[in-house]
């Protein structure tokens, strides 16, 4: 059984998706997110899933959903008692593998190999098109965290001279954050690294010009440093 929380919500066993109702969607996002998988109280959970019914009206509004949750083959998503819910320990949560990714990625020393392998998760969003006030630190927490360690992969990919996936990793902390000086870089890095000045220039210059148009502000000494001896001047800290 698996549980899909990056990018959009999917929950497949065997490699089928099955059918989840938008409340058990909550309630499964909130067991994963909050809760880690570790035990909730039943009450504390019903009340904060429905806060505006009665406590009575949230404890059945609770035994209704968890009544119908999908059990493919038997297999259940969560684990019950009197007084508690959890998700089922063989459960898999996209989310925790992925967190579990940038942590390596991001330790100190060589990051290992299995870690670099497929970042694909490190470019997605912890569902992004919910708004839900619980989950916001959540998503801006392994936001932080991917990008990280995507920035961590292009660092290392680039030491290891694999440019094309040292590229990719650069440009997807990029794209998941344009105004992001230390995603360019890492891109700015790689370009440098094979000898690909003119890129190097242009991802410099894009960023520079981004800047300055959404806020104001002119690149940081640490950047322009790095294109000042394409430029043929030293760097100018009094101006962009």
């Amino acid at each position: 059984m698996r549980l899909g929380l990056l990018e959009d919500f999917e929950v497949t066993f065997a490699g089928e998706v099955l059918h989840v109702a938008a409340p058990a969607q909550r309630l499964l996002a909130k067991l994963a997110v909050v809760r880690r998988g570790r035990p909730t109280q039943r009450t504390s959970l019903a009340e904060r899933l429905w806060p505006e019914s009665s406590p009575t009206r949230a404890a059945s509004s609770l035994r209704s959903v968890l009544w119908r949750l999908p059990r493919p083959r038997g297999r259940t998503l969560v684990t019950c008692t009197a007084t508690t819910v959890r998700l089922a320990e063989d459960v898999r949560v996209d989310l925790w593998e992925a967190e579990e990714q940038a942590r390596l990625l991001c330790a100190l020393g060589s990051p290992p190999p299995d870690s670099l392998a497929d970042l694909t998760a490190l470019t997605r969003d912890l569902l992004p098109d919910w708004h839900d006030d619980w989950l916001q630190t959540a998503q801006e927490s392994f936001r932080q965290k991917r990008l990280h360690a995507l920035e961590r992969s292009s660092e290392a990919l680039r030491q290891r001279s694999r440019y094309t996936d040292a590229l990719s990793a650069g440009l997807g902390a990029v794209e998941s954050e344009p105004l992001r000086e230390s995603a360019h870089r890492s891109v700015i890095a790689v370009h440098l690294a094979e000898g690909n000045h003119a890129e190097a220039l242009r991802q410099y210059d894009g960023y520079r010009r981004l800047l300055a148009s959404e806020l104001g502000l002119r690149p940081s000494p640490a950047i322009r440093t790095m294109v000042a001896p394409l430029l043929g001047r030293p760097v100018d800290l009094a101006s962009g």
